[in-house]
């Protein structure tokens, strides 16, 4: 098979590294890529908002199937000219990625299918929803609707925090993200990823994962695109697991196929667990960064059979092949992030560091620039580890972080608190 995937991050890094591993994979492109894509596939320098270039690179290039990573290509309807141009591809059309595009669409889907959730309201009023605030009291989590790279969440202790919020969001912070308001209750609990594979119509569990968003130790300050990952995630029981699919995944495809959208890809359930129930947070329409590094790192060679079989609608005939194993990345960031940050410094000693199945460094905001790597993005490395335990795959990541030569860069070092 050809294959092209869309992107150019850590989670992407982590598509390629697992997909390339499969015998079926004969041709691997990633667009635009990195340096640490370029060891496992080609990069090729592609717009991958633009509907029609990337089918005519697709066609040009014989590609068997398109495999997209971020959200923007999702939300911009990159997945349906593909699919109108008879071209296989692994991710929902634009309809349906709604579900990560617009938190209130997600909120109406949970309403009609009565999936649980937090209770919430909508507003494009910034007056109005001070209000609602301001009767509701603190605390309370205000979000801008639209997609905001998983920074558009404020959790507000306070009145004075949620009304802030509001005018950040409505004063343009996240540009036409916050062109609307979501105001929902605060859920207390422990927060884990669940990951399904929907063809619009079977469902297959893939994996959980438990992601650390805040940029500090003990999980304090402000919310990032997320600082590590580990997985499996140990609240999410076998039971809790059952719940979900049955009370939130299945009815949201269900409800999502009655309304003429149906739901193909990866659906990430952000949950809230308490008292041994979960509640939907929101939903992702791709793999999480970084809990797609964790994911392949476990699932390996098969992932492309998974994906594949998503794509052209046969889950039913799939399975997933789980190892007793575990895996935890430690997210490698420049100083200043989520803040402003510098960019332009350079990074050594990854050229000496082990790459297997069981340690790998994924890049995400690195380029290539006289020979050496430099940082380029505010999450630059996710060096990730495999082992029996947590706490060896733990201890292999932080094996890796030690070896990366990067004064200007910064990391928690308790990555996988809760579970250890």
């Amino acid at each position: 098979m050809n294959i092209l995937i869309l992107g150019g991050g850590g989670r992407e890094h982590a598509l390629a590294w697992a997909i390339r591993q499969n015998p079926k994979c004969d041709r691997l492109i990633v667009a635009p890529g990195n340096p640490g894509i370029a060891d496992v596939a080609e990069c090729a320098d592609l717009d991958i908002l633009s509907r029609s270039d990337v089918c005519d690179f697709a066609q040009e290039n014989a590609i068997d199937l398109v495999v997209i990573g971020p959200e923007a290509p999702l939300a911009a309807g990159v997945a349906d000219a593909l699919r109108a141009a008879g071209l296989l591809v692994f991710g929902p059309s634009q309809a349906a990625a709604q579900l990560e595009a617009s938190k209130g669409f997600t909120k109406e889907i949970c309403d009609a299918c009565a999936a649980p959730t937090a209770a919430w309201a909508r507003f494009s009023d910034a007056s109005a929803a001070r209000d609602y605030v301001t009767r509701l009291g603190a605390p309370i989590v205000v979000k801008a609707d639209g997609l905001a790279a998983g920074k558009g969440v404020v959790v507000a202790e306070t009145v004075g925090q949620a009304h802030e919020a509001i005018e950040m969001i409505f004063d343009g912070a996240f540009g036409d993200a916050g062109a609307e308001v979501v105001i929902e209750e605060f859920m207390e609990g422990e927060e884990a990823s669940f990951f399904v594979l929907s063809d619009g119509v079977n469902c297959l569990p893939i994996g959980t994962a438990q992601d650390h968003k805040r940029v500090g130790e003990g999980d304090t300050g402000p919310n990032t695109g997320g600082m590590g990952a580990y997985s499996p995630a140990p609240v999410l029981s076998d039971a809790i697991q059952a719940q979900v699919m049955d009370q939130i995944i299945r009815p949201t495809v269900a409800e999502m196929a009655a309304r003429g959208t149906p739901f193909q890809g990866v659906l990430y359930a952000g949950l809230m667990i308490q008292n041994g129930q979960a509640r939907l947070v929101e939903y992702n329409v791709r793999f999480g960064d970084p809990e797609c590094q964790v994911l392949m790192i476990r699932l390996g060679a098969q992932a492309l059979d998974l994906i594949h079989a998503c794509a052209e609608g046969r889950l039913n005939e799939v399975t997933v092949n789980w190892a007793d194993d575990h895996a935890l990345t430690v997210v490698m960031a420049t100083q200043g992030y989520p803040g402003s940050y510098p960019k332009g410094s350079a990074i050594r000693g990854l050229d000496d560091l082990p790459e297997d199945s069981f340690q790998m460094v994924f890049h995400a905001g690195t380029t290539e620039k006289d020979g050496g790597i430099i940082a380029t993005g505010g999450r630059v490395l996710a060096a990730t580890g495999r082992g029996d335990s947590l706490a060896e795959a733990r201890e292999r990541a932080y094996a890796l972080v030690e070896g990366i030569d990067w004064p200007e860069g910064f990391h928690r070092r308790d990555i996988g608190w809760r579970a250890l």
